[in-house]
């Protein structure tokens, strides 16, 4: 019995080694992490952050509040945020890009908001409250809604460029305020990013 077991051990070591190489070289999974600020800036990728998102409210935020024309206004001006169009090569959620801006926007208090994404689901309202299953002294109805003074609406473009082991991505976000009643541009401003990258071997 001890002659067989001795005979086995060199046998069973290679297939425990590449036991472990499979298991060490298998799928890997985020575990433990913290809470970090939001505002940390942090590359880790080629792609649109968060970083590039919130620079960009910042920018045209602050640009809109402070132009003249823009606080000339009389009172609160009712703004619908519009689409954002996404013209570059890669995924961007442009909704939660314009839902920053509006946020931002909203915090200031200058402006009052019309929600242009929810106009199906009020119109849906207002005919279940019409329905008569709504007692009649609260039920609301078409008519009295307050209509927008101006739109905000933009745009966010880029550029690529890739020699040997160099990158450069070039983002241009533009953002326009427009008049409802004129269909005049009254506000316009343009945000740009660059960043440059260089590729490296990532090994296990």
């Amino acid at each position: 019995m001890p002659r067989a077991s001795s005979r086995a051990l060199p046998r069973t070591l290679p297939l425990l080694t590449a036991a472990a190489l499979v298991a060490a070289c298998g799928p890997r999974a985020f575990t433990r992490g913290a809470y970090e600020d939001p505002n940390t800036i942090e590359l880790l990728s080629d792609q649109f952050n968060e970083n590039d998102l919130q620079l960009i409210a910042k920018k045209m935020t602050g640009s809109l509040l402070g132009a003249p024309v823009v606080q000339a206004l009389p009172g609160r001006p009712v703004l619908v945020v519009g689409r954002v169009r996404n013209k570059t090569s890669e995924h961007i959620d442009t909704e939660s890009l314009a839902d920053k801006v509006r946020v931002e926007l909203q915090r200031s208090g200058r402006f009052a908001f019309a929600d242009a994404a929810a106009r199906e689901q009020i119109a849906a309202e207002y005919d279940y409250q019409q329905s008569g299953m709504v007692a009649k002294e609260t039920a609301k109805g078409p008519g009295a809604q307050v209509g927008a003074d101006c739109v905000l609406t933009g745009q966010i473009a880029s550029i690529v460029q890739e020699v040997g082991a160099d990158k450069v991505v070039y983002y241009k976000m533009t953002m326009q305020l427009t008049d409802l009643r004129t269909g005049l541009i009254t506000w316009t401003d343009e945000k740009e990013l660059r960043k440059k990258f260089r590729k490296q071997s990532v090994g296990w």
